[in-house]
């Protein structure tokens, strides 16, 4: 292992044991349900930030693949009369696709013209969902799936579903994080900070974007599977800009281009919503004033904040310690 990431993985492995004791440490259904609500945001916000932090690519529409397949999940299964896994399959695989064609459309622009792009086509599936009411239900939504067995598990036990988040979560980090340090991964970053060095160099910089977006879609549509299941309902909000507005602050919030970034600042924004909103009113103004604090005093975002703030701590007492050296009394000759 890399010396230099060992701290990291440290880190990563005791943030698992903390959220694994969580159940037997929080024994409230409630606070076991926030801490679901969570990880499936900090799994949309880990997606979105492959293409925000490490690919350059700001997108406004990333809350398409978490409605899209949470739609399918809930249709497939409850009005086509497919099972639990058949219909999650589909609805992640079709996701996926639909994410390879709003990659291809979106990279034909950069910068804000592929946020303008991204955003138009998340507005588009929104007003369908919203007016083929018919096949989405409309401003209804639909509802009534049934939470899978899984080796005869039952998920509708809030605990047992954390933990059936929980592996997603596991395997969204690991497999972003080798995805990152891979060739492709490097590539993507080369061309967020060079692409035209990368294309002189050889590098089919589109293709790179292409396959990060694909893949970004891909568990984007985990987390939309994870939100149908645990809502049991999905309606035309999971397709709505907020949605997708509200992901992008978890990103910037938690810090773009760092693996446990977007977990933090998912964390952040759920708690605000769910636990803090129940004893102030005006919580969307404590949300801003957050917000302004985190641009103020970390804009960075607060993982790397910290790090920063860890680093000026063990900086300052060695140079105190230079300065609390005796001085040589210069003697008079």
């Amino acid at each position: 292992m890399n010396p230099a990431s060992r701290p990291q993985a440290v880190l990563a492995l005791l943030a698992i044991a903390a959220l694994l004791a969580m159940p037997w440490l929080v024994t409230s259904d409630y606070y076991i349900n926030i801490a679901t609500q969570v990880v499936i945001a900090a799994i949309l916000a880990m997606s979105l930030n492959l293409l925000v932090g490490f690919g350059g690519m700001i997108s406004l529409g990333h809350a398409s693949y978490l409605g899209v397949a949470a739609y399918l999940t809930i249709y497939l299964s409850t009005h086509a009369g497919l099972g639990s896994l058949a219909s999650a399959l589909i609805a992640i695989a079709t996701t996926t696709l639909l994410a390879m064609l709003f990659g291809y459309l979106a990279l034909r622009a950069s910068g804000l013209g592929l946020l303008m792009i991204t955003l138009a086509l998340g507005q588009i599936l929104w007003g369908i969902a919203y007016r083929w009411a018919s096949l989405t239900g409309g401003d209804n939504g639909l509802g009534g799936p049934v939470r899978p067995r899984p080796f005869g598990i039952d998920l509708m036990n809030p605990t047992a579903f954390f933990y059936f988040t929980l592996i997603f979560l596991v395997l969204a980090a690991w497999l972003i994080s080798r995805f990152v340090q891979s060739g492709l991964g490097q590539s993507l970053q080369g061309a967020r900070d060079q692409p035209r060095r990368m294309r002189a160099l050889g590098y089919n910089v589109w293709m790179v974007q292409w396959l990060s977006f694909v893949f970004a879609g891909f568990w984007g549509a985990i987390a939309g599977m994870l939100y149908a299941y645990y809502h049991q309902f999905v309606s035309p909000q999971a397709l709505h800009l907020t949605t997708s507005a509200e992901t992008l602050l978890m990103v910037v919030a938690g810090g773009t281009g760092t693996l446990f970034g977007p977990v933090v600042g998912a964390a952040l924004v759920v708690i605000l919503k769910n636990v803090v909103s129940a004893y102030i009113t005006r919580w969307l103004m404590l949300l801003g004033v957050v917000f302004v604090a985190i641009v103020l005093f970390m804009p960075e975002g607060i993982v790397p904040g910290l790090r920063r703030l860890r680093a000026a701590m063990k900086m300052q007492p060695a140079s105190s310690a230079r300065s609390a050296l005796p001085v040589t009394e210069e003697r008079p000759t």
